[in-house]
């Protein structure tokens, strides 16, 4: 008694990057959303093709080295005016050219820090699984192949008819994707 696993989507296999591209590019304008590139190395026209401009991560970075600049600033401050006030030869207690040091430094900290944990959050990670690692080529995505994958949550998703789109770009393979 056989069980059939839900399917994922399905990939197209390419044995170079053009293939990809205009195959991806096809797909967005035929109007799949649900749909995503695994490469080797990166491909800038892909990105395009893909339409993956939205990026929140330098948003977060920013915010973070901002955090991590008031954080320095403030606690400085904090600390030599409320906390263990000392005068030295007459200077305010607020002597902020002291502060560029601690702030700088805090404020590289925490954006280098979102950045790691943002971009591991926006990716996914950790992700020890995923139904892509299902088809048997997929192994060679990180060595000289190229594959597009069309979701089968896409409102556009029909079987039958996004295998034989994805075969008119003549893919090395043509592989359902299972869960």
């Amino acid at each position: 008694m056989s069980v059939n696993k839900p399917i994922y989507g399905v990939m197209a296999e390419f044995d170079n990057p053009t293939s990809l591209v205009t195959a991806a590019r096809t797909a967005r304008e035929q109007g799949y959303r649900k749909l995503d590139a695994y490469t080797p190395f990166p491909i800038e026209e892909l990105s395009d093709a893909l339409h993956l401009h939205k990026n929140i991560l330098p948003f977060l970075v920013l915010c973070g080295g901002i955090c991590g600049g008031l954080t320095g600033f403030l606690l400085q401050y904090y600390i030599t005016v409320f906390n263990f006030p000392i005068n030295i030869a007459g200077r305010p207690l607020n002597s902020w050219p002291a502060y560029i040091i601690i702030t700088f430094e805090l404020t590289i900290l925490f954006a280098s820090i979102t950045s790691v944990l943002g971009l591991m959050a926006l990716c996914g990670f950790p992700m020890p699984y995923h139904p892509t690692f299902n088809v048997s080529r997929f192994s060679s995505a990180s060595r000289d192949r190229f594959f597009l994958c069309i979701e089968a949550s896409d409102p556009l998703y029909d079987h039958e008819k996004v295998s034989a789109f994805l075969g008119t770009f003549e893919p090395t393979e043509v592989s359902d994707v299972a869960h």
